[in-house]
């Protein structure tokens, strides 16, 4: 059982991310610069602290249990999105965008991640209240994704054949030039979009791949809305930061795909079994902190030995 929260609450939370990314644009980012490695980190630590303490605010004023129920939901959030920083990356390289417009690709990307993410847990948590049965379905759906991420992937497809870019290319007329941090430009007075814009396009459609998956995961933990999508939107507002920081160490996360899958399959089986079976959140919580602990240690001594081996 969930409380009920008011629609003040509800706003005023909608407000406070509202002004954070109004300073993070307007004050911290106004000039497009390339984000160091020191600086990512600086802002991933920001992002992490707000977080946890928007968990000591859930905890004063409803207590333990949703405090916990916000840090799983958020550690959930926040490691199946470093599966998208890689997607990320791909994006970037593939169209060549100069590291300095990344960070506003990136930052209007979450604008509309977060609309994508308020509809689909809103759907997502309409559907278990008015059919209970949908819990069998997210829950078969997230432990066929965990055990499709730990096949081997075949050849994937060329960006330049995805439907996506096809699409685009087809409803705007496209210029093959950046205009600096535009969006939009003017050619032979004719208005187009920029590959910029073309990589955002990519970048959000990417976010809602990725929502399919993490939505039913954090709902496997918690059907309270506010809990789903306050989690959610810190795990989100992070995202950047630790694109920035992690870039450079895309090799020593060799492992964590296969920590993500067996999350999945975790909260896919607790889903399933949800009616005979309550896991304690604590147990849920272990659980994943422990499964991501192992995947990250057992990628680094893979990657200390490859150097090794290597020198």
């Amino acid at each position: 059982m969930h409380h009920e929260t008011s629609i003040a609450v509800w706003i005023a939370f909608l407000v406070f991310v509202l002004i954070i990314l109004a300073l993070d644009l307007g004050i911290f980012h106004k000039k497009s610069h390339t984000v160091g490695f020191k600086e990512a980190i600086g802002w991933s630590v920001v992002w992490m602290i707000l977080a946890l303490c928007f968990s000591g605010v859930i905890y004063w004023w409803h207590g333990q249990q949703d405090a916990m129920l916000f840090l799983t939901g958020y550690v959930i959030e926040k490691s199946l999105s470093v599966d998208n920083l890689f997607v990320f990356l791909l994006i970037f390289s593939y169209f060549k965008t100069p590291n300095q417009y990344q960070h506003k690709v990136l930052f209007y990307g979450i604008l509309g991640a977060l609309v994508m993410r308020a509809f689909f847990i809103w759907a997502g948590i309409a559907l278990l209240t008015h059919f209970t049965w949908v819990i069998y379905i997210f829950g078969a759906f997230l432990i066929f994704s965990g055990i499709k991420m730990l096949l081997p992937q075949g050849e994937e497809e060329s960006l330049e054949n995805s439907i996506v870019i096809r699409t685009v290319k087809k409803i705007f007329p496209t210029s093959h030039d950046f205009d600096g941090d535009n969006f939009f430009t003017i050619k032979n007075g004719k208005r187009m979009i920029t590959p910029l814009f073309v990589t955002l396009i990519f970048v959000e459609f990417s976010d809602l791949v990725f929502a399919v998956d993490s939505i039913p995961a954090i709902i496997g933990i918690t059907d309270d809305p506010f809990l789903v999508f306050t989690s959610n939107v810190f795990a989100i507002l992070g995202l950047r930061s630790l694109y920035f920081a992690l870039k450079g160490f895309a090799d020593i996360f060799e492992h964590l795909k296969y920590g993500l899958s067996l999350i999945l399959i975790f909260i896919g089986v607790k889903m399933c079994v949800a009616h005979y079976y309550h896991t304690p959140i604590e147990v849920t919580l272990g659980v994943i902190v422990g499964i991501l602990s192992i995947s990250i240690a057992t990628s680094i001594i893979s990657n200390r030995k490859k150097t090794l081996e290597n020198k």
